[in-house]
């Protein structure tokens, strides 16, 4: 398995975790970048030391070159000085440098392209976990209006139980009753007490004094007769009610008079 498959399967396996715990998004979206940045550490370090064994690699081929370059001027070198077995001796050793630095140039170039994907692969993972970093607002607002509109149903749910309304009646109509109950109870109090039949009494005068203001109204505006005429019967003339007699009186008497 590749770094990064483990990398990949370690990340899974710590997003199941949390999930499984139902914790709280926020929180699962911070700790997971926490673990993101810390498997890219992994990851970068992995990946240096990977570049490190691609330079020695191309050290050990360049070496190996340089060797078999080396040998090659060697042998030419015992050539010049007629020495052919120096030279052959030479020659073989420049062999086998050649040799080494084919098996060198092998491995290094295998291991720069191994060095070149997990540098694409470590690329590809900053740029996921940039991408993480911006998206991790957005889900944890989509996660709290999730859960407000949660809260906000079952608070709904819970208003159509009406058994909270239907208590509210039955106060109500209790209330209402102990009302009409002692309002009962006042009114026969007065009764026995006879305070019943002096309000009745006084209710009368009262009607009695608004009529009298009333007609006084109605005469002082034209529209009926004055208040006394209304109230009270006119003035006799005493005379006229009560005739006096003439006793010896005579009409010249009256005359004079």
């Amino acid at each position: 398995m590749s770094l990064f498959n483990r990398i990949g399967l370690l990340l899974r396996s710590n997003i199941n975790s949390m999930v499984s715990k139902a914790e709280d998004p926020e929180k699962i979206l911070n700790q997971l970048l926490i673990d993101m940045r810390e498997q890219f550490i992994t990851a970068k370090k992995q990946v240096a030391v990977a570049i490190a064994d691609e330079k020695r690699l191309y050290a050990k081929y360049t070496e190996s070159k340089k060797t078999a370059a080396d040998w090659e001027k060697k042998a030419m070198l015992a050539l010049q000085k007629g020495d052919e077995g120096l030279a052959r001796e030479a020659l073989a050793r420049k062999t086998e440098s050649d040799g080494l630095a084919e098996q060198w140039q092998s491995q290094w170039v295998a291991q720069k392209q191994a060095t070149e994907q997990l540098r694409q692969a470590l690329n590809q993972l900053n740029q996921k976990i940039g991408e993480a970093k911006r998206k991790k607002d957005l889900l944890i607002a989509r996660a709290k209006r999730a859960e407000a509109q949660k809260t906000i149903q079952s608070t709904m749910g819970g208003l159509n139980d009406n058994s909270a309304f239907d208590a509210f009646e039955r106060m109500t109509e209790k209330v209402e009753q102990t009302e009409a109950e002692a309002e009962a109870a006042g009114d026969l109090a007065a009764e026995l007490s006879g305070q019943n039949l002096e309000d009745k009494f006084k209710a009368l005068e009262h009607d009695s004094g608004t009529d009298d203001a009333l007609a006084a109204l109605k005469a002082k505006m034209g529209l009926a007769p004055a208040a006394a005429s209304v109230n009270a019967p006119a003035a006799l003339d005493y005379e006229d009610e009560f005739p006096v007699p003439d006793i010896g009186v005579t009409e010249g008497e009256k005359t004079s008079a």
